[in-house]
C-alpha cells in the first residue's frame, strides 16, 4: 500500500509506545499517534490527557483536550491537580507525548514565541502542559514536521527542557525524567548521542535520503554508522489509521481524512 510521509511519521512514532504503557498525550500528531498504538499493537496502553481523563479511549480523535470524548471513554477522570501531582510528579506516566513548533540539536521545545519575545514574528499557543510532561515523564517521544523552520540551531525560547546545553546539563539541573528519547519526523527518527545528548539521525524512512534530512535541519546534523530504514507501514497499521481519520473528519463535519 501506498502511504504519505505523514502516515509513516504517525505509525513510527505509534511504534514506539509499547502495550501497558502509561501515556501522557498531547493533542494533534502525538494523540494521533498513540490511538493509533491503542489500535494496533497496544490495546493495554493507559491513555492520560491533561484534563484529567485517564484510560481514554476515544472512538475520534479529540480537537482538545477538553474534548468530552476523552472524559466519556474513560476508565476514569480526575482534577487536572491529582493528573499533574499524582500522576506525572509521583512518578507514575512512563512516556510523555509531545509535538512541538520548534526543536533544537537538544531535543529542547520552543511552543511560545517565533522571534523576540517582547516582539515576536508569531506568537504560539503557548506552554500548556507541556513543560511538566517534558521534565517529569520518565521519558519523551516528540512528533513534528521536519523543516529547516522547524529544526533551529538555536531555540528563540526554550518552553520544553530536553537536554538543555546538552551533556549531563539536565542532571545539573535537577530535572527528574530521562529526557527525550526519540524525535519522530516526516523524515526520520533521531535518537539523543548517549554521552552528548546531541540528536542523531538513527533511522531514515523509505525513499528519503540523508541528504534530505540534512537539509531539512537547521544544524550539521550527525548520522549514525549505523544508520536503520524505517520499516514502512503494514497495511493493517494504514487501514487502522484511515479509519480513525475519517471518522474523526465525519463526526467533525469535515471533508478531508484529518492530518494529510
Amino acid at each position: 500500500m501506498e502511504f504519505s510521509a505523514t502516515e509513516i511519521m504517525t505509525v513510527a512514532a505509534s511504534r514506539l509506545l509499547k502495550d501497558g504503557t502509561v501515556c501522557f498525550v498531547g493533542i494533534g500528531l502525538p494523540s494521533t499517534a498513540a490511538n493509533l498504538a491503542r489500535l494496533t499493537h497496544a490495546p493495554e496502553v493507559v491513555l492520560i490527557y491533561e484534563s484529567g481523563p485517564i484510560g481514554a479511549k476515544p472512538t475520534v480523535l479529540p480537537l482538545s483536550i477538553g474534548d468530552g470524548e476523552l472524559a466519556l471513554t474513560a476508565d476514569t477522570v480526575v482534577s487536572t491537580p491529582e493528573i499533574f501531582r499524582y500522576w506525572l510528579q509521583g512518578g507514575r506516566i512512563d512516556v510523555g507525548f509531545l509535538g512541538a513548533a520548534q526543536v533544537d540539536r537538544f531535543a529542547n521545545i520552543n511552543t511560545t514565541v517565533i522571534g523576540a519575545y517582547d516582539k515576536p514574528k508569531v506568537r504560539l499557543p503557548g506552554a500548556g502542559g507541556a513543560p511538566e510532561i517534558a521534565s517529569q515523564a520518565k521519558e519523551v517521544f516528540i512528533v513534528l514536521k521536519q523543516s529547516t523552520k522547524a529544526f533551529v540551531d538555536k531555540l528563540p525560547f526554550i518552553t520544553s527542557a530536553g537536554y538543555l546545553d546538552g551533556g549531563d546539563a539536565r542532571e545539573k539541573a535537577g530535572i527528574p525524567g530521562k529526557g527525550p528519547a526519540a524525535v519522530i519526523t516526516d523524515l526520520g527518527i533521531m535518537t539523543p548521542d548517549p554521552v552528548t545528548r546531541e540528536l542523531t539521525l538513527t533511522s531514515i524512512h523509505p525513499g528519503v535520503t540523508v541528504e534530505q534530512v540534512k537539509a531539512a535541519t537547521g544544524w550539521d546534523l550527525k548520522i549514525s554508522p549505523d544508520l536503520k530504514t524505517t520499516e514502512a507501514p503494514q497495511p493493517h497499521e494504514l487501514e487502522a489509521l484511515r479509519d480513525l481519520q475519517a471518522r474523526t473528519a465525519k463526526a467533525h463535519g469535515q471533508s478531508g481524512g484529518g492530518e494529510g
